[in-house]
């Protein structure tokens, strides 16, 4: 018997990937088990297992991939337009509410699982997150450049001096990232969602010159 092609290989994980998407969009959730996936994707445990350890592992792969064709999408979108304005774009992007039921489901399903995948595998999470982090650094580069952001160790407003673009970029990441639950927790806590247009205005000041810098 021959063996299988790396296309048979490549196939075969995406099946699996595609499966814990399509349970996503149906659900919402992420308690499922493996032997879901498995049955959805007409294959077998020891197939899943030859590709990931874990279910951890299979959603880790999700999110990356997802991550990763975003953060591509997004950096050529904002490709040229002022620092400003493209930070104000992706913000947008991130915290827009999905356009159907589906994708909020996803959305939510996935949201709720990072803080799992954060905790259990933190180096890989991390990884994932890189290029929408270093998409994040980039612009904040670009507005050091254009006169419009605050660079590392410079006076802020308030008189303390800034940490380095990387952190602040995470900052920012993090914030944006959670914008579901900023909308919920802002409608509890204070009667109107949190939107894009509020966290992009709180990044905003936080990267704001002085006015006699």
């Amino acid at each position: 018997m021959a063996n299988p092609t790396s296309a048979d290989t490549e196939s075969r994980a995406d099946r699996f990937l595609r499966s814990a998407l399509t349970i996503l969009g149906e659900t919402g959730r992420t308690d499922f088990t493996v032997l879901e996936v498995v049955e959805r994707s007409k294959t077998s445990l020891r197939s899943f297992y030859q590709h990931f350890s874990t279910k951890d592992e299979l959603l880790l792969a999700l999110i990356d991939t997802i991550m990763a064709e975003s953060a591509a999408r997004w950096r050529a979108e904002l490709e040229g337009l002022p620092a400003a304005q493209a930070l104000r774009t992706l913000i947008e992007r991130i915290c827009t509410p999905a356009g159907s039921s589906r994708q909020d489901y996803i959305n939510r399903g996935l949201t709720s699982y990072n803080d799992r995948l954060a905790d259990t595998l933190p180096r890989e999470y991390a990884r994932v997150l890189a290029p929408l982090h270093q998409l994040i650094v980039d612009i904040l580069r670009r507005g050091v450049a254009e006169g419009a952001f605050r660079g590392p160790g410079e006076t802020a407003p308030d008189g303390g001096v800034d940490a380095d673009l990387d952190a602040v970029a995470a900052l920012i990441m993090q914030t944006a990232l959670g914008a579901m639950r900023l909308r919920a927790l802002g409608a509890e806590l204070g009667g109107a969602p949190i939107d894009a247009e509020l966290i992009y205005t709180f990044c905003l000041h936080g990267l704001a010159r002085t006015t006699d810098s």
